[in-house]
């Protein structure tokens, strides 16, 4: 797999700097992005069926919904990627996560379900900046809403810190591991 550095502060808005921090400037972002869905994938299916409907408090989500929360948000970014990549000039809007997750009905899915989408984005999301051209990673797009200007290179590291953001808050508030 091909290697792509982590992005420069500038490259992405203030709220990335957490998902960012996650993640090593090794280059190896797309070995991350396959080896952690792995480790996910493992780690979920070693917890109780009745845990993946936890909530730690009354409006927060399900693990099934976060995990669906995931597979959401890495189709969004690796598909805002694609138009940066190919220089598209319009802006793109944010997205209502919330709604998103509403309208998804992830608990009423069951976990291999979430996981055959899981990896199948996850697969494509690989190809995807496996092939990029390497002019392209540094390109800026520019949103409106609650999207902010991001590059090619920033939203590939967004991904990978995104998921293990919510790992993180899933063993810390949900296991208390």
């Amino acid at each position: 797999m091909r290697i792509i550095h982590k992005a420069q502060q500038r490259d992405y808005p203030a709220y990335a700097e957490i998902y960012m921090n996650l993640l090593p400037d090794d280059g190896m972002i797309l070995e991350h992005l396959l080896v952690n869905y792995e480790n996910h994938k493992a780690f979920i299916y070693s917890l109780p069926e009745d845990k993946l409907y936890h909530r730690y408090q009354k409006d927060k989500w399900s693990i099934k919904e976060i995990l669906v929360h995931i597979v959401d948000d890495e189709r969004i970014f690796s598909y805002r990627a694609l138009r940066f990549a190919r220089n598209e000039k319009e802006n793109l809007i944010g997205f209502d996560q919330d709604a998103y997750t509403r309208f998804a009905e992830a608990d009423k899915r069951g976990v291999d379900s979430i996981f055959e989408e899981y990896e199948a984005v996850r697969k494509s999301t690989i190809a995807l900046f496996n092939n990029l051209p390497e002019n392209s990673l540094d390109r800026m797009g520019h949103g409106t809403g609650s999207f902010n200007d991001a590059t090619v290179r920033a939203l590939v590291y967004h991904i990978g810190g995104h998921e293990l953001h919510h790992m993180n808050i899933i063993k810390e508030r949900y296991l208390k591991i």
